[in-house]
């Protein structure tokens, strides 16, 4: 480890600098710590006064990320964490004005092109794409990856990013993307607080980045604090440095390089992060810069204050060791400024700031006053024939520095109170409020994913071409086939997973595909389900195309937070800003026991919105379904089925071009008494009840979903139930889980409720997990016996002197 009183003999390169130019250096270093610092304080008064919602700003660390913001050049990306304002503003990523207009939630992408007003301010992101979808030369800017709240969750994407470089130095075949990096000399940095050095994902981000030897910069800004829980609570030690000192490289054992500073010598981090970046830029050896003795001086957030838990002593050395007052002294005794020099700076900075925020609310406050007196002056007019409506206007009238809420508020109220009243005025109110409503859909809750002219959804589908010959093959092996036609195709696909390299996979998909294409494209991973996530992300941001491996459907749970905060939000908390295109591949449903033959579909449509998902029943549909994925720009999990490997399938003759259209069902059998709407696995076995049923002269139609994030777009279900006049959704999650996404779909956005003659119905599984065994699968998930009698009990109650009940 490096200590924090070490001096580099190659120190912060100044020697090209007169000494003119060093002190403008310096001086304009200071003024924008004192403009951030500013920035912080009158933010945090901004809440207070209810302009804004909530704050968090990065007081305490401004003086550290000025050294961050020297060595990060373009083509360089940040996975930062909320308190990099500074550095933003250092780096010329971000302006004091953009910071307050996200502090105001103003939904412009010109005035807040983060996040266009959806994340709450300090949650930065640069724009990688174009208007139309295309990417952007990603080497001329300076790149932020899209910020999270989730402490540590930024860790995981890091490993991705970093990692991507290393693909672009060793893989001559990606010399051509040169607008994606320039031999991967590009470095990610990564910015976490102490505390948050506690969750494992920062721990397993750690060792990915030893093991895979990759440029990935982490500095930890250390104040001692986690909200109130000091360090003596946190982190064994109290020093994170010295909990991971066993990283640090040795002759011959790769691992990390760890430096340690104190965060209020400025030239002592000028230094530091010189020596650590152009090792980790040259060398592609992880760095880790700990960053010690930071104070807090606002305390955590708006919503407390730091008095209630440090101590008297602990808040007199804050104040004598603020990084802004030792850097002041610091220019005092060099005599790069004089007091009367410093204070004229630093009333200028004042002026600025407090102008950079006036601006920010002046251009949000004034669209929204617009619109409260285009609705009024219509209110209004319906007031004089509307009595109750008056008071409406008055409360509108008295909200001086109204929200959209209160203005739409205002309107669907008089709205609804005129609803006796009818008027051409009335009807011009209902036709403002739906223009408007359009408007704030397009501001407020679009861009789930991002919808380019390379989504998806928009690749057609194209039918398998089979030859004369029955050629019979595994499953495995049409999946095979898949895969190595698409590796062919495209250099920019990678692959990586637990046993997925040297085995080609538990389950032989990727067999021979390593030794085909090299280690470089097809890896093998250690256990660490969300860095593999991580891993995939940040190589979709830089524009590969990963297929990252989660082995078994259970564990995914392992990389729950990582998809859910991370992956699934992207496009939506970046407005189609950044894009991940990546494939999550997995294997799942009725294997055997509590941990390898779970179903948990209701918990990732709940918590994976975002992210498509396709459930195939055989692999035929899966290798369709990738051959589309693979062409597209948005991410997907991927659900093979786990014992469809080796059964058998007609081999195609195209088996990388074939294509299964997203948000498309299948109808696999037709029939006229009941409709049943099933996935994946358990298809086959509602296929072989159909056929029993057939002898008892019930014919049911079945219905593939394949795929459940789109759901049947083009409302199939609902002409199935035209025919049936019933519905039975079969599933083997739990109840309320999948079978009920089913369900609602087809009932309220098809409107099938009205279609039915009898009560709709579903078949899930049991409510705990299954047990070990084929019995255990037997008793537990939705078995032959259980579709053939739940069937012919739903049809039997319509005519029971044709269908005599079975029990």
């Amino acid at each position: 480890m490096i200590a924090n009183n070490y001096r580099p003999e190659d120190t912060y390169d100044t020697s090209n600098l007169t000494f003119d130019d060093f002190k403008q250096m310096v001086i304009n270093d200071y003024d924008i710590a004192f403009k951030s610092r500013q920035a912080s304080i009158l933010g945090r008064r901004e809440v207070l006064t209810g302009k804004a919602k909530f704050g968090i700003f990065g007081d305490g660390k401004e003086v550290a990320q000025l050294a961050m913001a020297k060595v990060f050049k373009p083509g360089d990306w940040r996975a930062g964490y909320y308190r990099d304002q500074t550095f933003m503003f250092a780096a010329e990523m971000a302006s004091i004005k953009e910071m307050y207009a996200q502090l105001y939630a103003t939904p412009d992408i010109e005035k807040e092109p983060f996040s266009v007003g959806r994340q709450m301010n300090a949650h930065f992101a640069t724009r990688s794409l174009n208007e139309d979808g295309s990417w952007k030369n990603l080497v001329e800017m300076k790149n932020t990856s899209s910020d999270i709240s989730p402490t540590a969750g930024q860790m995981a994407r890091l490993v991705g990013l970093a990692y991507a470089s290393k693909l672009y130095r060793q893989n001559p075949d990606l010399k051509e993307f040169s607008n994606f990096s320039i031999n991967g000399n590009e470095v990610a940095f990564g910015t976490i607080g102490n505390a948050s050095t506690t969750e494992g994902v920062f721990f397993e981000a750690i060792n990915a980045a030893g093991v895979l030897q990759i440029p990935m910069a982490i500095s930890i800004w250390d104040d001692n604090y986690g909200i109130s829980v000091p360090a003596k609570y946190q982190t064994t030690k109290e020093d994170i440095s010295e909990v991971l000192k066993g990283f640090q490289r040795e002759e011959g054992k790769p691992g990390f390089e760890i430096f340690k500073v104190k965060g209020w010598d400025y030239v002592a981090l000028c230094e530091t992060y010189e020596r650590a970046i152009k090792i980790c830029r040259e060398e592609h050896v992880p760095v880790l810069i700990h960053v010690t003795e930071l104070t807090q001086p606002l305390g955590h957030s708006t919503s407390g204050s730091h008095e209630r838990y440090k101590s008297k002593a602990r808040l007199e050395w804050e104040k004598e060791y603020d990084c802004l007052l030792k850097m002041r002294e610091w220019l005092l005794s060099s005599a790069i400024l004089t007091e009367g020099e410093l204070e004229v700076l630093e009333e200028e900075a004042k002026k600025y700031v407090k102008s950079c925020l006036r601006d920010a609310w002046k251009e949000i406050s004034t669209v929204i006053k617009a619109e409260k007196q285009e609705a009024l002056a219509l209110i209004d007019a319906i007031a004089a024939d509307v009595e109750a409506v008056e008071k409406v206007s008055l409360v509108l009238k008295s909200e001086i520095d109204p929200m959209r809420r209160e203005v739409f508020s205002a309107v669907r109220k008089t709205i609804r109170l005129s609803r006796n009243k009818p008027s051409a005025v009335r009807d011009r109110l209902i036709n403002w409020y739906q223009t408007e409503l359009k408007k704030n859909e397009e501001r407020y809750n679009s861009k789930l994913f991002s919808d380019t002219t390379k989504s998806p959804l928009k690749i057609a589908g194209v039918a398998p071409v089979y030859g004369e010959e029955r050629n019979m093959v595994d499953g495995r092996e049409l999946l095979n086939a898949c895969f190595d036609a698409n590796f062919a195709r495209d250099p920019q696909l990678v692959a990586f997973g637990e046993d997925l390299g040297a085995i080609g996979d538990v389950n032989q998909g990727f067999a021979g595909l390593q030794a085909k294409y090299g280690e470089i494209r097809i890896t093998d991973t250690g256990i660490r389900e969300m860095t593999i996530i991580g891993q995939g992300i940040g190589l979709a941001l830089r524009g590969f195309k990963p297929v990252a491996e989660i082995q078994y459907l259970d564990y995914v749970v392992f990389a729950l937070n990582v998809l859910t905060d991370d992956l699934a939000s992207l496009s939506y908390r970046t407005k189609a800003g950044q894009i991940a295109p990546m494939i999550i591949r997995t294997r799942g449903h009725r294997l055997e026991g509590i941990w390898h033959a779970g179903s948990p579909i209701g918990m990732i449509l709940n918590a994976l919105k975002g992210i498509h998902l396709c459930v195939p029943r055989n692999m035929t549909q899966a290798a369709g379904m990738y051959n589309v994925l693979l062409r597209g720009d948005e991410p997907a999990l991927m659900i093979e089925c786990l014992n469809g490997y080796r059964l058998k399938e007609k081999m195609p003759e195209n088996p990388g071009d074939f294509t299964i259209a997203l948000g498309k069902v299948e109808v696999l059998k037709e029939g006229r008494d009941i409709t049943v709407v099933s996935y994946g696995a358990t298809l086959r076995l509602v296929l072989e009840a159909a056929e029993e049923l057939e002898a008892y002269g019930v014919i049911a139609e079945v219905i593939d979903a394949q795929t459940l994030m789109p759901f049947d777009l083009a409302m199939d279900c609902k002409k199935s139930l035209e025919k049936t006049n019933r519905l039975l959704v079969v599933d083997e999650d739990v109840p309320g889980g999948a079978s009920a996404f089913i369900l609602q779909d087809i009932l309220e956005r098809q409107d099938g409720y009205f279609l039915l003659d009898g009560k709709p119905e579903t078949l899930s599984a049991k409510e705990h997990r299954p047990p070990y065994g084929s019995d255990g699968d037997y008793f537990t998930k939705p078995s032959v016996d259980d579709i053939v009698e739940r069937i012919y009990t739903i049809v039997s109650q319509s005519n029971p002197a044709k269908y005599p009940p079975i029990f």
